[in-house]
Order: C-alpha cells, then structure tokens, then sequence
C-alpha cells in the first residue's frame, strides 16, 4: 500500500517508515524538520535510516493548501499521523504553538483524508491524556475530561475531531495513546537522552518529583509493531457502543482508541539506575519538586489492543536502555570504555 507518514524525521516516524519499507509498502512522508530539538538529529534519521528511499515534504501540516496538494498527489491509501508539538514542559512556555501544529495540523491531515478516499487513518494520541485520573491502569474506557497541560488537551481534541470525521465522512480513524516512548534515535528532550547525556559529561540530572515518578516505559521497536499491524486493520463500527452508556474507546461509527504502554511501570530512580548500569557510573542529582503539567504516575491497560492484534509491548527496561545508550555512545563518538 501507499502509505503517508507524517512526522517521519521524527523518532517514531523514522523508525516506522524503516519497518513499513520492509514490509514493501510505498511510503512517503511529511516533515517540516523544526528546530524544537536539533534539526541534525532528525535529517540523519531520515539518511540513516531511510538511505534516501523514502520522498519527503518539508511542509508545515497548518499550511492546508499544501497538505491538500500532497495528499492530490501522492493519494495514499492508509496516513499515520505522528507529526506534533512535543513536549508536555514547553507546553507552558509556547501554548500557540501547540494549536497550529496539532490542532490546525490534524485539521489538515482530516481534510487530506476526507477528499481523497483515504482508508485508514491512524494518529498519534498520548498518555497525557489521563491527567488528573487516579485510578489504574488507565484504560481507554476511562473518562479524559481532565488534562493537566494543552499538549495533552490537543491530544484529546484530536481524538474528538477525529471522531467527528468518523462519523461524517465514515473514515475510519485509530487513535494510539502511547506511553513514554523510548529507544535508540530517541528525542533529546525525553528523560533518556537527557539523563545519559548528563551522565556520561558529569552533569546533575533534573530528578522530578524527588524520584517519586512511575512511567509506562514503552520501546520503540514494541510501538512500530503495533502501528504496523493496525495499517492492515482499519477502524470498524463496534454495534456493543450505546448512546445511553457510551464507551469512549469505540463507537457506532468506525473509530478506535488504543493505549500502547508496556503494562508495567517502572520507577524513575529504578531507570536511572538502568542507564548507571549500562554507563558504569553513578548520576549526580537534582531532587525537584513535581513539575506543572506532569502526571506521577502512568500504567497502561492493552487489553484491547492484545485482543485485536495478538500483539503487546513487553521489551526488558533493561534491554532497552541498553540499546539507547550504545546507539548514544556511537553516534556521538563516545569511547566506552566500561
């Protein structure tokens, strides 16, 4: 199939595309490659890992015309939306910027997938979602009506838009929550990045709410494999949904919400223990106070998500910080000598 990813210079795009070109699908991307992080980063993903098979359109997803004139284009028939703002902390400092990108942006990709037949659209949600939710695991059943930051208020508009689509124009949409995505090529603004970074330059480590953290830690590699199942399983109407006892998660039309999370949280001081680990040093750290907009805690519940692809994350913390932190100290020429 011809499939449209956008957001494909970013972490979990990159990775996505690499496996989809695998699998032989046609893919094309669009990416603006912003200056949130290092713009290096994400165009060396895309030489990379992609090794120039793989078209990219450095558009903004808020230009609608031009949105609009790719999808005329390329017509694909299945679009992953990663593209976005990131970012819960810079949520507080630059708020504008979270509503061009992913509410205008996600208003682009509908449009581009409403007149141009597109069967299956999947689209990047978040965790961020749960907000002020206490009970665990979270599930998707669960009611979100309380966000703790505009990027996780976006995350939920996006899941209400997308679901308003499904219901007019019969587009089928699936919307992924992810849990704290991490892995090699990982975004330096993510707590792994920064903390093997700071660790191996004998920095302190900001430690956020003295430690008292638990994260749903998810590889990357459990993320795209997830996504790549859904690509051959559309949203479909769920006739179980009812009106006078709604489920969030389903509908009558065809549209889905999945959690993608590792089902197992893990305390912060136990992952940066990890990273010491692979480094074979101690961190230096800064205890914090909680940050505003943060969430404690995250767990997520997959049920569904196993039950309608037999498939759910389950890669070792260990393992997976292992990876990071080889890739971190190759790329950036690092002598290991532990």
């Amino acid at each position: 199939m011809k499939i449209l990813i956008t957001g494909i210079a970013g972490f979990i795009g990159s990775h996505l595309a690499k496996r989809l070109l695998k699998e032989n699908h046609d893919v094309v991307g669009i990416d603006n490659i912003n200056d949130y992080y290092d713009v290096n980063l994400k165009r060396n993903r895309l030489n990379t890992l992609l090794e120039d098979s793989v078209k990219n359109y450095e558009t903004n997803l808020s230009d609608s015309e031009e949105v609009m004139e790719i999808f005329n284009k390329e017509k694909p028939e299945v679009v992953v939306n990663l593209a976005a703002q990131a970012g819960v902390r810079y949520s507080l400092e630059n708020p504008h910027a979270y509503i061009t990108s992913n509410i205008n942006g996600f208003m682009s990709i509908l449009e581009g997938c409403r007149h141009n037949n597109v069967g299956n659209l999947i689209y990047a949600s978040s965790s961020s979602v749960y907000g002020a939710n206490t009970s665990k695991p979270f599930s998707t059943s669960d009611n979100i009506d309380h966000p703790l930051s505009l990027y996780a208020a976006t995350k939920k508009s996006n899941e209400l838009m997308a679901h308003t689509y499904s219901h007019l124009y019969n587009l089928p949409t699936t919307g992924l929550r992810f849990f704290t995505v991490y892995g090699p090529w990982g975004r330096p603004d993510m707590a792994l990045f920064k903390f093997t970074d700071a660790i191996v330059n004998d920095r302190e480590i900001d430690v956020y709410n003295h430690g008292n953290m638990m994260r749903d830690f998810t590889y990357v590699d459990d993320i795209v494999e997830s996504i790549t199942r859904l690509v051959n399983r559309p949203a479909q109407p769920n006739p179980k949904w009812r009106g006078d006892n709604p489920n969030p998660s389903y509908s009558y039309v065809p549209y889905k919400v999945y959690n993608i999370g590792n089902n197992s949280p893990v305390r912060l001081m136990d992952f940066i223990e990890a990273i010491e680990n692979r480094i074979g040093k101690t961190a230096k750290k800064n205890y914090m106070d909680l940050q505003a907009g943060d969430v404690p805690e995250t767990y997520a519940n997959v049920e569904d998500l196993y039950n309608d692809i037999e498939f759910k994350p389950s890669t070792r913390i260990q393992d997976g910080v292992n990876n990071f932190v080889d890739w971190y100290l190759e790329y950036y020429e690092v002598n290991d000598n532990q």
